[in-house]
């Protein structure tokens, strides 16, 4: 009894977001629409509580449950708490795009509060189950949100490909699960570890490794698993690229140190090759890519590969300090691109989508407040300091250097470079273009209000990192312990 009471404690918080997440689908069945403020309210409300009982059952001791299937450490409940920010910003931000367009519907915040359980569960699973299960549960509401606008034909085709290409990774992973299944006889992650610790390494066991590492490539958008990246995020309306391009990435990367650093470390020197050679490519073609993009969404979507490059930097290492860093460069980058497709949302209204570079032009002659924040964003993105981007990308390279990967390292600051130049692209025409459209921006006042702390806390963060630095090193450090 006290076990399950334990138990229960330590699933407290996605209990609560499963809970809210029925309720508020039930309760959109009978209320008007004129009252649906009430669904995004519940569903802010949902973050609030979700962060205070994660917070609430926090202990720096690492806690098993549900016989070691789901862990509770430092990490996960940081990664958590990451991730309510993450999507109670999102909500701010694609609230009134919903309403403008009318998708404004309960089914909206319910799918994104399952999507979160998912990420919750890939978080904390300490069994491969547990965290495909996780996974599942991800990808299933992503492909829904991404075909949520039914009328929209090109969304229809992106959740298409997505599904497609999603399921198809999906297999990769699951297969390569079954293989070290097989050759370890166990599913937790601490038991395969000391079981391959154990033995010699055998074909099998390196071919279910190369299938774990494709099926994660897949989920960051690495190369070459990058294919459906710019179809998706240029199909999708804009909310749900929003949301496929930020707070997953989260997840991603704690399923990749479960099962990589915890589950598979002993096959470090074989899964570092891999990831060497997907983090060269990423940056290379990611940025090469992006150069030539007169849409925004879809050179967003290819500067996101370039960004999955760096972060596999940090994991190539293979040290704490690596994945420290790439821990630090993934909570930027979420914030960055959250704040980035805020920005579109603002320029975009009801029979306008805000989606190619041209409809940047002149925006400080609209409006300098927001040419500024967005010049922010960009130089963040870019890697130019003092923002938080500059630091994310120098803790990695840094890694990587004392890693001895200093070819890389050299390839890595030539393409920063080279990709600076789109992000500044943009900023020359907000700020030296004349305008082409002259409609007053229109938002909400909490939206503008929110984006202007989002857009400056880059800035902050980039003058001071020590403290998101010492919060991802410390709780990654002692969950690793």
């Amino acid at each position: 009894m006290d076990n399950m009471q334990f138990d229960l404690l330590t699933l407290l918080p996605e209990l609560v977001v499963m809970g809210m997440a029925m309720f508020i689908l039930l309760l959109d069945l009978f209320i008007l629409p004129k009252n649906r403020f009430m669904i995004y309210g519940l569903s802010q409300f949902t973050l609030f509580a979700a962060a205070f009982f994660t917070f609430k059952t926090h202990t720096p001791a690492v806690g098993f449950a549900f016989s070691h299937m789901f862990i509770d450490d430092t990490l996960s409940d940081v990664i958590k708490l990451m991730m309510y920010l993450g999507t109670s910003l999102i909500l701010v931000y694609t609230r009134k795009y919903l309403q403008d367009r009318h998708l404004y519907r309960g089914e909206f915040y319910a799918m994104v509060l399952f999507g979160l359980l998912g990420m919750m569960i890939m978080v904390s699973g300490h069994n491969m189950l547990t965290i495909y299960i996780g996974l599942e549960l991800l990808s299933l509401c992503l492909y829904s949100l991404v075909a949520f606008d039914r009328d929209n034909p090109k969304a229809s085709e992106a959740a298409m490909k997505y599904f497609v290409l999603g399921a198809l990774a999906s297999g990769m992973l699951l297969y390569g699960m079954s293989m070290i299944y097989g050759m370890t006889g166990s599913l937790d992650v601490s038991d395969i570890a000391n079981s391959i610790a154990q033995q010699s390494k055998s074909p099998v066991l390196i071919l279910g490794l190369v299938f774990v590492v494709a099926g994660l490539a897949f989920k960051f958008g690495a190369v070459p698993f990058q294919m459906w990246v710019p179809d998706v995020y240029q199909g999708s309306p804009t909310p749900m690229t929003l949301l496929i391009g930020s707070v997953p990435k989260l997840a991603a990367y704690a399923m990749t140190v479960r099962l990589l650093v915890q589950g598979l470390h002993p096959l470090a020197l074989d899964w570092q090759d891999m990831l060497v050679l997907m983090a060269v490519l990423s940056i290379i073609i990611g940025n090469f890519s992006a150069i030539v993009q007169t849409n925004l969404k879809r050179m967003l979507a290819y500067s996101t590969i370039s960004h999955v490059g760096f972060i596999m930097f940090g994991m190539m290492s293979a040290n704490a300090n690596g994945f420290a860093s790439s821990f630090f460069y993934i909570s930027a980058y979420v914030l960055m691109s959250i704040a980035g497709f805020g920005i579109i949302l603002l320029l975009s209204r009801q029979g306008f989508e805000a989606e190619e570079i041209n409809d940047l032009k002149g925006l400080n002659q609209r409006h300098p407040w927001f040419a500024f924040l967005m010049l922010i964003i960009m130089f963040s993105m870019a890697g130019i300091p003092p923002t938080i981007g500059f630091y994310a990308k120098f803790t990695v390279l840094q890694a990587a250097w004392q890693a001895g990967f200093t070819w890389q390292v050299v390839l890595a600051v030539l393409m920063a470079t080279i990709g600076a130049f789109y992000y500044l692209n943009i900023v020359r025409k907000m700020y030296f273009d004349a305008p082409e459209d002259h409609t007053p921006l229109t938002a909400p006042l909490d939206m503008r209000l929110i984006l202007s702390v989002h857009a400056m806390a880059l800035l902050g963060l980039g003058l001071f990192p020590e403290v998101l630095l010492s919060v991802c090193g410390h709780s990654l450090l002692i969950s690793l312990q």
